[in-house]
């Protein structure tokens, strides 16, 4: 995976409609009149959030700029997602590595909570008899979008479904978490409450630091087929610069914001061409299996927390199951650990893949 759902590498469009660039333009035109709607109505993630919900509207109502559906080219978003991970990586400092000895107790509750959380939602969607057991399976793990998606077409299971499936646990998650904490907090959270990933201005030397931290991370992350590789290299390679002192400044706001406009574009373009029903039908399962995931981080939030020194707030964060950006901007916001949080959401995509492997065999066998 990919940063799920708003990461690279997520399965083709379903739409097989061919580019058409000034589409392209209203396409985007339209997320970016969404996202300063949602921005002025003080949404969480506004920009992210408002053009997906923009585009993913217009793409289910059938609109047709100049005869073609909303689209968005794909590969785009390949530019913008590591300049998240650079602002993430410029959050690191030396005073990290203290803490990095407390967390193990909750890495090891990961790799217990992955598998049960998996299986639980696998049972309840199951259970509906809208899709077979294998769909059910594959559509319902916590992590790993691509993955499941092609573990499910080598099994016999329907590959579509699954992808709106995981897809929709992704926007479930990173609609229904910050709307939780606004809740909580009585404050907007994540850049609709003022957070944003940047820790200072870079400085003119700085920008030759940080563009190759971005380039040369997801070109390594993507060849060594780290979890949302992307993501996690730029993450990784800027994290260290900052950590030896080597740089510390970081993207400007301005480039975060087009970044989540790009991918709420980038999402919000994958409705057109899905039959509603279809899509009523997966949002409703996913529902399901999302809210399993998200009762048991709640749990396990409070259950862990007084032994590893987080927040509750924290620890729920990095075992909910959506995106490592969106929670990132939520944690940041509350002035929690990045850190912990970005480790948590990396390690829960390879425990999400592995346990998915280790529950089909198990459906296959039954």
């Amino acid at each position: 995976m990919q940063l799920e759902g708003i990461m690279p590498n997520h399965p083709p469009q379903i739409t097989t409609t061919s580019r058409h660039w000034p589409t392209v333009g209203l396409t985007i035109a339209l997320g970016a009149v969404g996202g300063l709607v949602a921005k002025a109505l003080h949404f969480p993630l506004p920009m992210l959030l408002g053009a997906l919900l923009a585009v993913a509207g217009a793409a289910l109502a059938g609109w047709k700029p100049m005869g073609h559906s909303v689209q968005f080219p794909p590969r785009l978003r390949f530019v913008f997602i590591p300049i998240i991970g650079v602002a993430i990586g410029s959050t690191f400092t030396p005073a990290i590595l203290a803490e990095v000895r407390f967390w193990w107790p909750s890495l090891l509750v990961l790799a217990v909570f992955i598998p049960i959380a998996h299986y639980l939602g696998f049972r309840l969607v199951s259970r509906s008899g809208k899709i077979d057991p294998m769909t059910a399976l594959f559509g319902t793990a916590p992590g790993g979008l691509i993955e499941t998606v092609q573990m499910a077409e080598e099994r016999g299971g329907d590959p579509a479904m699954v992808t709106i499936l995981q897809f929709l646990r992704v926007i479930v998650t990173i609609i229904t978490v910050p709307v939780f904490f606004t809740w909580m907090t009585g404050h907007a959270v994540g850049s609709a409450g003022g957070a944003t990933l940047a820790r200072a201005p870079m400085t003119l030397a700085e920008v030759p630091w940080l563009i190759a931290a971005a380039v040369i991370g997801a070109g390594a992350g993507r060849a060594i087929r780290l979890p949302a590789g992307f993501m996690t290299g730029p993450i990784l390679l800027s994290g260290l610069f900052h950590l030896t002192g080597w740089v510390e400044g970081s993207p400007p706001n301005v480039l975060v914001s087009i970044t989540q406009l790009v991918i709420g574009t980038a999402l919000g373009v994958r409705f057109a061409g899905m039959p509603l029903s279809q899509v009523m039908v997966a949002a409703r399962l996913s529902a399901l299996s999302t809210t399993v995931s998200i009762v048991l981080a709640i749990g396990v939030a409070f259950a862990l927390a007084p032994f590893i020194g987080e927040p509750h707030a924290a620890v729920f964060l990095a075992f909910a199951p959506g995106g490592l950006a969106e929670m990132s901007l939520i944690a940041l916001s509350l002035q929690m650990s990045l850190v912990y949080v970005t480790a948590h959401h990396a390690l829960r995509i390879v425990l999400a893949v592995l346990a998915a492997r280790m529950l089909a065999a198990r459906v296959s066998r039954d």
